[in-house]
């Protein structure tokens, strides 16, 4: 399946400056008034009220009275018509003052709160709806449609469940893919980083967000490789997932590596899409305990920068910067229970990558941006790229870079990269094969939302990442 197409497209630069990443959240000289930029963001009314029904009904077809009913005929659509989704528990809690924001910038039928409008909903009857009233004639709708732009407001994970459930119009056949922006509002907020939209949400917050939905309109398209990921375990195991990752029936696992050892009986399986990264160990299990810490004391999470704090103290108190030889199995290396396949860069043959025995952590990474906007793959040079097999790394050159990170010491050197991560291969696709022994569960974690993975004795637990034979599209925003 060829990638959603929407004219050109551009790379964006690898990593972007101090500087830039202020500029990415909005604070720029240009006034932008409020009026105009209404104009070229607001959906005529009846074709607002007719997505407004279709997703409260969940019904498409039950906007269609709106089309039938409306008072002009030749409605001309807008320059850039545009709808929100807004993460009420991101950024410090911002939401509701966000909502009221956007409503009184775009429209209240444009802006949806989430979980109350849930991305895969406004895909399924929303854009539904404008699809249909499109094969009645309605050349409006045909050009809303087809102008589409969807802007997130929320973290890296928010920004991924909107681009799953965006993915359905490809698999469907529904082109084209509406381009998204950010308006990031998340702790670390590498997708955001990674595009030109800044690290953060910035303190003159109103005129950010006006400024944001501008550059929005005309932000060059750019491209995203996005990553299926397999979970397979024995069934019986109980694990809570995130909610970027769905049970399935279907669960094949590539049948050009053979698995070593008994299969269950019967397994359990989840999918899911993943944009930014997957790790397993140490980092996923800090990450975690943070989660649930913040859960638990909510008024902890009054913004990315106390975040930032509690989570570098809190990891701290889980053995990733002391770990005794003999203390517990779970602090130990990951070769005591991991076994991975990569396919490399150009090749279609699996090959097994030995786990050092110093690493605690695997990331496989599909962005330069990592933990707050760090570059733990580093940037190195074409003879080093050359001795290794490597290729220089975008974010839609169809490969992860597969790194390790030893203990806190080595992770927090990496972190304000003065040195790079344990480098250890490039893939086109990955197979990580686990089993318990010692260990009664590991912690892994996927574009920032970490889960408790039970592990099985007897059998293994299988991860299964591949690219998805189509490129999200991202708007650029620096």
């Amino acid at each position: 399946m060829e990638s959603p197409s929407t004219g050109e497209t551009t790379r964006i630069a690898a990593r972007a400056s101090i500087v830039d990443s202020f500029k990415g959240c909005g604070l720029s000289g240009v006034r932008i008034d409020k009026e105009e930029l209404r104009r070229r963001l607001l959906m005529p009314q009846y074709l607002r009220f007719a997505v407004r029904d279709s997703i409260r009904s969940k019904d498409p077809t039950a906007g269609e009275s709106h089309f039938r009913n409306r008072v002009e005929e030749n409605v001309e659509p807008p320059e850039a018509p545009m709808v929100v989704f807004i993460n009420p528990h991101s950024g410090g809690r911002h939401g509701p003052v966000l909502k009221e924001r956007l409503q009184q910038l775009i429209s209240e039928e444009q802006v949806f709160v989430l979980p109350d409008v849930k991305p895969h909903e406004f895909v399924r009857y929303g854009l539904k709806c404008l699809e249909m009233l499109a094969d009645l004639g309605d050349s409006c709708a045909k050009e809303t449609r087809e102008k589409m732009r969807v802007m997130v407001a929320g973290g890296d994970g928010t920004v991924g469940w909107v681009l799953g459930s965006l993915g359905e119009l490809i698999e469907q056949d529904r082109e084209p893919f509406p381009p998204v922006g950010i308006i990031p509002l998340g702790t670390g907020n590498d997708l955001s980083r990674s595009f030109g939209w800044g690290g953060s949400f910035p303190f003159v917050w109103k005129s950010a967000v006006k400024r944001s939905l501008h550059k929005a309109i005309s932000g060059p398209v750019c491209r995203l490789d996005s990553w299926h990921v397999l979970l397979s375990m024995p069934v019986g195991e109980v694990v809570h997932p995130p909610h970027s990752l769905k049970i399935t029936d279907e669960c094949v696992l590539d049948e050009g590596l053979e698995v070593e050892g008994d299969l269950p009986e019967k397994v359990t399986c989840y999918e899911g899409v993943l944009y930014n990264y997957f790790s397993i160990g140490m980092d996923a299990k800090v990450a975690y305990g943070f989660h649930h810490l913040r859960n638990e004391k909510p008024y902890l999470a009054q913004g990315p920068i106390s975040n930032k704090l509690i989570y570098s103290t809190y990891s701290c108190t889980q053995g990733w910067f002391f770990t005794p030889c003999s203390s517990d199995p779970s602090l130990r290396g990951l070769r005591n229970i991991l076994r991975m396949h990569v396919k490399k860069v150009n090749c279609s043959e699996w090959e097994q990558i030995p786990v050092p025995s110093s690493v605690r952590a695997i990331v496989a990474l599909n962005l330069h941006n990592y933990g707050s906007g760090r570059n733990p793959w580093g940037n190195l040079k074409p003879e080093y790229l050359e001795k290794r097999g490597f290729v220089e790394a975008h974010a839609d050159d169809g490969l992860l870079e597969i790194f390790g990170l030893k203990q806190g010491w080595h992770a927090s050197f990496v972190m304000v990269e003065l040195i790079s991560a344990k480098h250890i291969a490039q893939a086109a696709a990955i197979r990580l094969e686990v089993r318990g022994g010692e260990w009664k569960d590991a912690y892994m974690q996927m574009d920032g939302e970490p889960w408790e993975q039970p592990l099985s004795k007897d059998y293994s637990t299988f991860v299964e990442i591949k690219r998805v034979p189509f490129q999200s599209l991202m708007i650029g925003g620096g």
